[in-house]
């Protein structure tokens, strides 16, 4: 009997929670939406890592530049090992941008202008796969746009265009003496892209842009 009284109990004690519950009035406010996402990230590869940093550093829209590598086999290279060309891996830029301030293809279109499209065998003075000029994309959308901007380019250009498009993969930060190098050692750096040939050839390459 005790067992039949306590449920009528819940019963009832269940139906008031429920009208009271039902007699709250309705928020009519919207659930606001999701905040747009601020910041999303981009591989390139331009030949030395440092000047594709100094590229890119004070482009509109880039929030940090990480010099690294990436496309290896080998987890965790160390720059010795890169530059002696074992492991497979590129000397690459991860470029962090706002979204809302530049567009991927943007970036792409700035990227292009900073390398020699037209060089299969590395980079301006710096040569092997180590130092080739790359695109890493991370989606069809970004193969999309880089796919087409390459084809711009050659039309641009009226050459075939050597810059790889691969699939993205593993970033691997560089050593921190890399990092900002360009501003850490102003002096060394600008001898180096000048003896280099970068900015001569650069103007000699896109000087035919159509």
């Amino acid at each position: 009997m005790r067992r039949l009284w306590l449920l009528l109990l819940l019963l009832v004690a269940g139906v008031a929670i429920a009208g009271v519950i039902a007699d709250r009035p309705v928020d009519p406010r919207p659930v606001p939406a999701r905040a747009p996402t601020t910041q999303a990230a981009a591989v390139f590869a331009g030949g030395c890592f440092w000047c594709t940093e100094a590229d890119f550093d004070h482009f509109a829209g880039v929030v940090s530049t990480t010099s690294g590598y990436s496309g290896g086999r080998v987890a965790n290279p160390t720059y010795e090992q890169v530059s002696a060309g074992d492991t497979g891996h590129i000397e690459s830029v991860r470029v962090v941008y706002d979204p809302r301030r530049v567009s991927y293809a943007t970036l792409v279109e700035r990227f292009f202008r900073t390398i020699d499209p037209f060089d299969a065998g590395g980079s301006f003075c710096d040569r092997g796969h180590q130092y080739r000029s790359a695109i890493f994309v991370r989606n069809a959308e970004e193969r999309r746009i880089a796919e087409a901007a390459k084809a711009r380019v050659e039309r641009q250009l009226g050459a075939r265009i050597a810059t790889l498009i691969l699939p993205a993969s593993a970033f691997y930060r560089a050593e921190e003496y890399h990092q900002d190098y360009y501003r850490k050692n102003p002096v060394r750096y600008r001898f180096y892209r000048w003896n280099c040939g970068r900015d001569q050839r650069l103007r000699e390459v896109w000087s035919r842009a159509r």
